[in-house]
């Protein structure tokens, strides 16, 4: 007979009923909190990518290296490995284990210095439409490597763009297959001379509130340094970027035209991480407790 078991700490609903004795889910979760324990949670100004870039951390956040990123990412949230990316953001108040948990993901695109003209005349709605048709093209792919189907139900927030500090943020509500819950990635851009700076909030759309009230605090914390910034573009030697703002909103849908290498925003590449992020049901409780997980998704092609 099946038993139901409270585990409040680690699911988003607030029991589950097990098959498998209570000391098996027992031992793993010892486990997966003596691997967190482990994790060096950083405070300050974090320094990125040799000096590129700068955060600066207010006391509400933590940092975490490449590598303690990895082991949140791949080990404690069970998604695929993927390269290393350049640190994650993480409420400092949330354990990482905790099914409210939500994370920054950093990485950088140097693909060169993107032009901004576009930015008043960039239709939203129309790409939204496009970015939505992508998706059901590479939900299909998706599906035949094992994963569940994936589909882009809308904007839960529309792009923005601050022209003064040439930063772009919006937010993308996902559902995959089945799950309870739909998921949110939170975008944002810091354009620079060299590239851009990428920072992916992802949680479940239960976070939205809490990831939208420190939105403006994530916005302002990551900046180039010197020489690095927007402001510093040479156009006599930078190289510039192959798309503009509205190719980076879309991501996947410029990548397939050939525009430019798909920026690290992981929903529409197949070969690259799908979605990072807390998705309790589909990563994480089946790490927990066993269950088959689908293969992991083939080495990233440029």
């Amino acid at each position: 007979m099946k038993k139901c078991t409270l585990l409040p700490l680690l699911l988003l609903t607030p029991w589950l009923c097990l098959a498998d004795d209570p000391p098996t889910a027992g031992q793993r979760l010892e486990t997966l909190q003596a691997l967190a324990s482990t994790l060096h949670f950083q405070q300050g100004d974090i320094s990125l990518k040799n000096g590129l870039a700068t955060l600066t951390l207010p006391a509400n956040f933590r940092y975490l290296s490449p590598d303690d990123a990895d082991t949140v990412l791949h080990k404690l949230w069970g998604n695929p490995q993927v390269p290393k990316t350049l640190g994650l953001i993480v409420p400092s108040e949330l354990s990482v284990l905790n099914p409210e948990a939500w994370a920054v993901v950093i990485t950088y695109a140097e693909d060169g210095y993107v032009k901004d003209s576009d930015a008043g005349k960039i239709n939203y709605a129309k790409l939204l439409q496009e970015m939505q048709e992508g998706t059901r093209e590479a939900s299909k792919a998706r599906e035949k490597q094992g994963y569940t189907s994936v589909e882009l139900v809308g904007w839960a927030a529309p792009p923005h763009y601050d022209q003064e500090t040439h930063k772009m943020y919006w937010a993308k509500e996902i559902r995959f297959g089945g799950a309870p819950a739909n998921t949110l990635n939170y975008n944002i851009r810091v354009l620079g001379r060299g590239g851009v700076l990428v920072l992916n909030a992802v949680a479940l759309m239960a976070s939205l509130p809490a990831i939208e009230e420190q939105v403006p605090a994530l916005v302002r914390m990551a900046d180039f340094n010197s020489g690095k910034r927007y402001a510093d573009f040479n156009g006599s030697t930078d190289k510039v970027a192959a798309y503009g703002l509205a190719a980076l909103v879309a991501g996947g849908i410029a990548a397939k035209a050939g525009l430019f290498k798909l920026l690290w925003v992981g929903l529409l590449a197949f070969k690259k991480l799908i979605v990072i992020g807390f998705i309790a049901v589909a990563g994480f409780v089946k790490r927990l407790f066993g269950r088959k997980q689908p293969p992991p998704a083939p080495p990233a092609t440029a």
